[in-house]
This record gives structure tokens, sequence and C-alpha cells, in this order.
């Protein structure tokens, strides 16, 4: 059985998109969306530098592109599950047929917008925390101030609050916790920060007509498999200020019985997260066209089985 996800915000890095638009047809399907977006992609997928596709407005239609595009290169597949982190859940919306490719990049560039517009009110930002006990960890964090953001389980927390709640968090670590580092994003995403984004998400999502999925769904609220469109999109509306629980929804791949994960470019760290909480499950990551071969194989030998 097998799981194709999506990564999130901080997978990027310079120049990761330049092989995949080598490949027949991707340059124009690219240009394309970029067109329909107001957003040069090939641009910031090639030559902008780390700063430039940290930008929140950038990095997310970023994502969501480069997860498309590459899902689109393993040619016509039909994976049992899917689910996203963060923005890749909207990356994970497209897969499920919910979206087509061009609503999910609409609504995802309105959603990177709307969220680095709520960052730029108050400096914020996220820091993950590895190693130690959860509940010892977000009880540390609570009383910081700050939002236990992403719970990535794998012993895996993301904190998100003010500069000075993370550089306080910096200097007191949770009993237990080997390391704080501070993420490469923009903002405190997934807190009370993003409200004013919901918002503005929200007035989007109504120009939508969901479809319902055609394969299992694996929301980020709290790890359920979701069967109809529209609670897809309002999930996605509403995760924004939301904390992300990557930890159930891998307990739910678990229970749904997957054995294997492909991460869609650019891959590798749901990947991580995947081999240290899923012991047994084969897992691959897209980073090159390279891997293109090696995950049709996998897909070939678990998908539907």
């Amino acid at each position: 059985m097998l799981v194709l996800v999506a990564p999130g915000q901080g997978a990027q890095t310079p120049g990761f998109l330049t092989p995949w638009l080598e490949l027949p047809g991707a340059a124009d399907r690219v240009a394309a969306w970029s067109d329909a977006i107001g957003l040069d992609l090939v641009h910031y997928g090639t030559q902008a530098d780390a700063d430039a596709i940290r930008d929140t407005a950038v990095a997310q239609p970023l994502l969501v592109a480069a997860g498309l595009l590459s899902a689109a290169a393993l040619g016509d597949i039909a994976p049992d599950a899917v689910a996203g982190h963060s923005v890749g859940e909207i990356t994970a919306a497209a897969f499920a047929g919910v979206l087509n490719d061009t609503a999910a990049l609409t609504l995802v560039r309105k959603r990177g917008l709307a969220m680095a517009e709520a960052a730029a009110v108050t400096e914020t930002g996220m820091s993950a925390l590895l190693g130690g006990d959860p509940e010892v960890s977000i009880a540390h964090l609570e009383k910081l101030g700050l939002t236990p953001a992403n719970v990535n389980g794998a012993g895996q927390i993301v904190a998100a609050g003010t500069m000075e709640q993370l550089a306080a968090l910096a200097e007191d670590k949770p009993e237990g916790v080997r390391k704080v580092v501070a993420l490469k994003v923009a903002g405190a995403f997934h807190t009370l920060h993003m409200a004013p984004a919901v918002e503005k998400l929200a007035e989007a999502a109504k120009a939508l007509s969901p479809a319902d999925p055609k394969v299992a769904y694996v929301s980020n609220k709290d790890g359920r498999s979701v069967t109809s469109g529209a609670e897809v999109v309002e999930r996605l509306v509403g995760q924004v200020a939301n904390p992300v629980r990557w930890d159930l929804c891998m307990e739910t791949f678990k229970e749904l019985g997957v054995t294997a994960l492909v991460e869609v470019c650019p891959g590798g760290t749901l990947t991580g997260l995947a081999k240290r909480a899923l012991p047994g499950v084969r897992t691959l990551a897209l980073k090159t066209p390279d891997d293109l071969g090696a995950a049709r194989e996998l897909i070939a030998e678990h998908a539907n089985a």
C-alpha cells in the first residue's frame, strides 16, 4: 500500500527546479502556471537565491508547483493515500483530485501572499526541537508563550512565536531536548499570528469547486482521512492558524497498512521522519529526475497492494 506525500515550507533550495525543467514539456507547463498566478516560477526555481525563495509568497507556490511537476513525471500512478505537510496539503489535494493543478496553484498563491502579510505584522519565526519527550516539550513551550506549531513525530516538534520567545527557548531548552534549530521560514505559521490569513483564504476558497477525494486524503488537523472535497478545502483554510499534526498522519498511515512512502520534490524531510517513525515502510524521496526510475519500481510493487 502506497502513500504519496508532499513536503512543506523550508524544503526548497536554490536551483532545485532546474533539472526537472529539462524533462519533456516541463518548462512549458511551469511557464503556463507562472502566467496563471502572476509569479515567475521558472526564475525562482532556477536562478533565485536562498533569501528570495524564503519569501513565503514565493516559497509556497514554488513548492506546490515542484510537487505537481515531479508527480506528473512519475506517469499515471494511483496511490492508495495522499498527504502533505502544511502547504504540501494543497499539493496533496491536487493529487487526490480535489483541486485541479491551476486551482491548487491559484489557491496557494493567495495563501502565500496572505501569510506573508500576516507575518509582517510582528517579527516571528519557528524553531525545531530535536529529541526530548513531547509532553514535556509542549508544556515548556506553553510556559514560554510559544505554540507547538508542528508536532512531527519521530522526536521532532517545531515551536513558533515571536523572535524574543524563540530566543528565550534557545537559552532555556526543554529537558531532554538535544538541540534547538532555527528554521528558514518567515513567520510563525500555524499559530494565532496567522489569523488574518485565514480570513483572506476563506474568501479565496469561495471561488473553488472542489471534488471529493479519489483516494484517502489524510489531514494535518487530526490525521483523519477526509472523504468530502468541501471539508478538505475547509481544513486547508483553517490549518493556516492551527498546528500541523504530522505525527497523527503517520499513525493513520500505520492503520491504513501503508508499506511504501514516496515524497515528491523537493523530497527528504518527510522520508526522514518516516524512516524513524514507520519502521519497515519503504521510503523514497524525489530530489532530481534521477530518482524517477526507482520511484516507479517502488510504486509498481506497492500501490494498490
